[in-house]
Formats: C-alpha cells, sequence, structure tokens
C-alpha cells in the first residue's frame, strides 16, 4: 500500500478537487441512504403502525430529523388522510434519489482530472527518465521491454491502481454511512454483523495474495511480446529471404500461450473475489434475518418496520463491499505495475550534470585523452587511451569490430563517462561542461541514419527548430541532397516514413549530413557513415562528408580506409587499446596491422 499511497503524492496539486470529491460523494451517499430511511415511516404508515407521533425538537441529531418527519407525516394524516402522508414519503424518496445522483455526478465531475493527473504525470516521468538515462542503460534492454512499460503498463496503471481511487474512497464512505444509519435502527444486531464482517474480510484477503506475482509475469511476457513484434517488423525482409516465417511463429506462438495461461490465472483470481464477496454478504445478511427476525418476535425492541428497512439497508453494503474488494484487489495488480514502471524511474542516471556546470560556449584548442579507460559492467572496452585531437584537424579511428573505435567516440558527447582518466576539451574536464552545451558543440552521423517519421524540412532541422528555409536548404546543397529534395512531389515538405523509409540509403545519409551542417558544430563525429552504401551513394555522401569536415575538428570512425587516407592522424586500435598511430603514410612505412588492412582492402 505504500506505493499506492506514493501516487497520491502525484496530485497534491489537486486537494482542492479531491475535497470536492469527498464532499459531494458524502452528500450523495447521506441522500441514498435518506431515501431507504424513508421505508420505516412508509411501512409503519402502510402497515398502520400508530409510532407516527409529533414531538418538540431540543436539538439537531439523526433522532430529532426522524421526529421531525413523524411530525410532519402526522400533521398530514390528521388533516388529509393517509393517502396524502403516502404522496409525501413518495415525494421526499424522488428528491433524495434526484439529489444522490446529482452529487454522484458532481463527484465524478472532480474525480475524472484526478484519476487522468497520475498517469499523465506517470507518462511524462517515465519518458523524461528514458530520455536522461546513458545509452549505456539500453543495450541491456530489450526495446519491446520498455515501450510495454511506456504503454501496456501505463494503461494498466490506469485500469488498476487509478480506478481503484474511488473504490477506496468512495466505497468506506458508504460502507460506514451504512453501518452508521444501521447502528441508529438497532446497536444490538449492528454489534452482531460486525462479529461476522471480519471473517468476511479475512477469507477475501485470503484469496488474492497471489495476483501482484501473477501479473508482473505477465507484464514481462508482454515485453517480450512486443519485442518480437518490433524484430519481426524490422526484419521482414530476412525472415522471408531465409524462409524463417515458421521459427519466428512458433516462438511467437509460444509467447501468446504462456501469457494466455498467465493471464487466465490472473482472471480466475481476480473474478472470484466478486462471487466470494456476495455469497459471504448473503450469508451474513441471512444471519442478520434469523437474529433480526428473533429480535421482532420477541416484542418491542424492534419493530417490523424498522426491522425490513434495516435489511434493505444491509443488503446495500454488499455491493459496496464487492467494490472494495475489488479496489484491494485493483491495488495488488498496480503494485506490480508501479515495480516495473520504477525500475525505469529509478534506475541511476549515471551521466549527469554537476551543481553549478560550466557553459561551453567556444571550442578553442583541443580534444585530449589521458590515461583514459572505460568498462560496462564487468566487460572492460578500452585501456588507457592517450591522444590528442587538436582544433582543426581530422582524426581517424580504424580497427576490426569491438576495438572500441565506437565506444571512444561516444565519450566526447558523453553517451558514456569514463571510467579512468580523464576526457579534457580546453584543458577542462568535460564533467565541468553542462550536457547541453557540451553537446551544442557536436554533431553526429551515425552509420545508420536515424530519422524520425516527419517531413524532410523537419528532419534537417531537429538541431536547430528556428531554422529558417534558406538556412535548411543551404545545409541540403553543402549535403548534396537538394537536388534529390526538390524532385519530390512535396519538396522539403515530403514525409519519409517510418525511419526514412521513402527514401534510398544514400538519401537518408545525405539528409543526416544536412542536418549535421545546419547545427553547424565545430566538433564532428563519424561512425563509418558510408560503410553500407553502394559505390555511387557512397561517392555523393563523401563528397557531401569532405564539404561538411571542412574547417572544422573531426573524429572519423571508418572500415574503408579510402576515405580517411588524408587524415591528420590515424588511430590503429585492438582489444580497446592505441596500437599503432600516425598519418598514412607513416604507417605504411611501419609495415604494420595497418599494411595488412590496406592489403586486405586493395588499397594503394
Amino acid at each position: 500500500m505504500k506505493k499506492f499511497f506514493r501516487i497520491i503524492s502525484y496530485i497534491k496539486e489537486y486537494k482542492a478537487q479531491m475535497a470536492w470529491y469527498s464532499l459531494f460523494i458524502t452528500l450523495s451517499i447521506v441522500f441514498s441512504l435518506f431515501s431507504l430511511g424513508m421505508l420505516t415511516p412508509f411501512l409503519d404508515l402502510i402497515f398502520g403502525k400508530s409510532s407516527l407521533s409529533s414531538l418538540p425538537v431540543n436539538a439537531i441529531n439523526a433522532s430529532s430529523i426522524k421526529d421531525v418527519i413523524y411530525g410532519f407525516l402526522q400533521n398530514n394524516i390528521a388533516k388529509y388522510g393517509k393517502s396524502y402522508a403516502l404522496g409525501w414519503i413518495c415525494l421526499f424518496i424522488i428528491v433524495s434519489i434526484f439529489l444522490k445522483n446529482l452529487f454522484l455526478y458532481l463527484s465524478y465531475y472532480f474525480l475524472a482530472p484526478i484519476r487522468n493527473e497520475v498517469t499523465r504525470k506517470y507518462s511524462k516521468l517515465l519518458y523524461n527518465k528514458i530520455l536522461a538515462l546513458p545509452i549505456g542503460y539500453f543495450t541491456e534492454q530489450r526495446k519491446g521491454d520498455i515501450l510495454s512499460r511506456s504503454s501496456n503498463d501505463i494503461a494498466e496503471l490506469e485500469n488498476s491502481v487509478v480506478g481503484a481511487l474511488e473504490g477506496l474512497i468512495k466505497e468506506p464512505l458508504n460502507i460506514i454511512g451504512i453501518l452508521l444509519f444501521l447502528f441508529f435502527i438497532s446497536f444490538k444486531l449492528t454489534l452482531f454483523v460486525f462479529v461476522l464482517l471480519p471473517i468476511a474480510g479475512f477469507v477475501v484477503g485470503r484469496i488474492g495474495r497471489s495476483l501482484k506475482k501473477q501479473t508482473n509475469k505477465a507484464q514481462v511476457k508482454w515485453g517480450e511480446i512486443l519485442s518480437q513484434m518490433e524484430e519481426t517488423l524490422t526484419g521482414l525482409r530476412i525472415i522471408k529471404g531465409f524462409n524463417a516465417e515458421q521459427k519466428v511463429k512458433k516462438q511467437f506462438y509460444g509467447l501468446i500461450d504462456d501469457i494466455f495461461g498467465i493471464k487466465n490465472r490472473i482472471s480466475y483470481r481476480r473474478d472470484l473475489a466478486s462471487p466470494i464477496s456476495e455469497f459471504l454478504g448473503v450469508t451474513i445478511l441471512s444471519g442478520v434475518l434469523w437474529f433480526g427476525g428473533n429480535l421482532v418476535l420477541s416484542g418491542d425492541i424492534l419493530s417490523p418496520g424498522s426491522f425490513i428497512t434495516y435489511v434493505a439497508l444491509f443488503s446495500q453494503i454488499i455491493n459496496p463491499a464487492k467494490a472494495l474488494s475489488q479496489a484491494v484487489y485493483n491495488v495488488n495488480r498496480g503494485t506490480a505495475t508501479l515495480d516495473r514502471l520504477n525500475e525505469i524511474l529509478e534506475a541511476p542516471v549515471t551521466v549527469n550534470d554537476i551543481a553549478s556546470p560550466m557553459q561551453l560556449n567556444e571550442f578553442k584548442d583541443s580534444i585530449t585523452f589521458e590515461n583514459v579507460g572505460f568498462s560496462y559492467q564487468d566487460d572492460s572496452i578500452l585501456h588507457n587511451i592517450n591522444l590528442t585531437v587538436k582544433k582543426g584537424k581530422l582524426v581517424a579511428l580504424v580497427g576490426s569490430s569491438g576495438a572500441g573505435k565506437s565506444t571512444l567516440a561516444d565519450l566526447v558527447p558523453r553517451f558514456h563517462d569514463v571510467g579512468e582518466g580523464q576526457l579534457l576539451i580546453d584543458g577542462i574536464n568535460i564533467k565541468n561542461y553542462s550536457l547541453h552545451s557540451l553537446r551544442k558543440q557536436i554533431s553526429i552521423v551515425t552509420q545508420e541514419p536515424i530519422l524520425f517519421n516527419d517531413t524532410i524540412a523537419a528532419n534537417i532541422a531537429l538541431g536547430k527548430p528556428e531554422a529558417t528555409e534558406d538556412e535548411i536548404i543551404a545545409a541540403a546543397k553543402i549535403a548534396n541532397a537538394y537536388d534529390f529534395i526538390i524532385k519530390k512531389e512535396g519538396g522539403f515538405n515530403s514525409t519519409i516514413g517510418d525511419r526514412g523509409s521513402k527514401l534510398s540509403g544514400g538519401e537518408r545519409q545525405r539528409l543526416t549530413i544536412a542536418r549535421a551542417v545546419l547545427k553547424n558544430p565545430p566538433i564532428l563525429i563519424l561512425d563509418e557513415a558510408t560503410s553500407a552504401l553502394d559505390t555511387e551513394s557512397e561517392k555523393l555522401v563523401q563528397d557531401a562528408i569532405n564539404n561538411m569536415m571542412q574547417n572544422r575538428t573531426s573524429i572519423v570512425i571508418a572500415h574503408r580506409l579510402s576515405t580517411i587516407r588524408h587524415a591528420d592522424e590515424i588511430i590503429l586500435m585492438q582489444k580497446g587499446k592505441i596500437v599503432e598511430r600516425g598519418n598514412h603514410e607513416t604507417l605504411l612505412a611501419q609495415n604494420g596491422y595497418y599494411q595488412k588492412l590496406i592489403e586486405m582492402q586493395e588499397v594503394k
């Protein structure tokens, strides 16, 4: 329940609405009870009970209200007859029911924004945390599981815990109001009820203890299902090309069958709450009929009219009790959902600004790696890296896959933080700069073009939303993208589809270059930007890259050594270490590993 009350902390700003909700739901309950309470004078009148009396009212309480009503009815009977008084009773009931439903609607009116506020805030918190977490966090996470927590878990939060807000406020008030009325009618009979209610509560509580565990299993399975669905959509061409439809279908069917079994078990336990509550309620009601009936038969302890009213009121406890037990079940399900959401929300943000960071407004001199080491969990990736990239120079990182090239480049924009040594820009540790100002000085072009399902112009202007049309066009021309863009039916306003699916590989890559150009940073990081392209596209992209790198400091990761022959310094890496360094001619003269790479690629 602690996690449930944590949700309440997110709606502090809605104190006024919560107060209005509590007031209106209380008034709704009062008028509901009043309408049922009118059964007593109705039955007494119908059965000729002579207890209707007019007594002086000395204080305002439940008893005095009853005396006022009875006195009013007695006066009308004396003047106009019983039929006239019966009409007043019916009118009281109609007005009471109208007011009950009016206040019930008003309570829902003030509850709705409170319910929605929790899911709104959790959705924003989760999205903000995803943006704040370091890149390394997601290397160990399944994308489908993250999507499941962002969609299914948020929906489950609303359906379970947030839905229980109403049940845990309204139903206890309803039950308390009915019990107070029952005490007023018969203190002895209500004490008898209090002996039976804890037994029912114990039985219902024992049934639902395993709900949380089962719900957590279901949410994990949904994450696996979304992961496979995402992988299937991404790799559909390969699945069909390798005739792997039956294999992936079997995997998907297995996951669906697993979650089917889990959700069935959840439903069995959840759905048991309502019939068990109703059965226990009717059992207790039968006990009330037996005990109360004896009180009526014993004499003047309880009148028949009061007893029938008591039974009618007590029967109204069954539905609130069922709703309350369902709310408790929902909280058990919802806390499992909260646990999954909190795994992300409480994950440590290892890359963050210090208390009072400096602003990197201008890159002046150099980027320096001093004895830099980096490990991810227990896997050591970089060892004792010493490297200086002077302003305006081009440094190329080469080596086999897994050598640590991309990790080394990722340290510059602080996608990861160094584990050993330090990384300096203009002689100052980059941890002392604000992340925003640091990344403002850097543009990145990756091997896989990362584009968004938006217009061409919006994708180019991602890093500079305020860019003018002329600036966007100029960036596209530098990136050799202008010619193919204007041939599109919508020009710069053409949408490019999911991940740029409406464009060729070369066109997508040139858009990412245009995006980097428009940002106009002093530092460029190019991660194998041409390795996945055909020869013609590679030439166009490489020309665009050469245009972009003019008068900029560039760190280039390359597999095709022909693209970095003119680099100021080539850094050859193996197993996280620098094994050779120098320009193209110097490395050829060493006749080492770089020479072997050249020979393998037949570059002379």
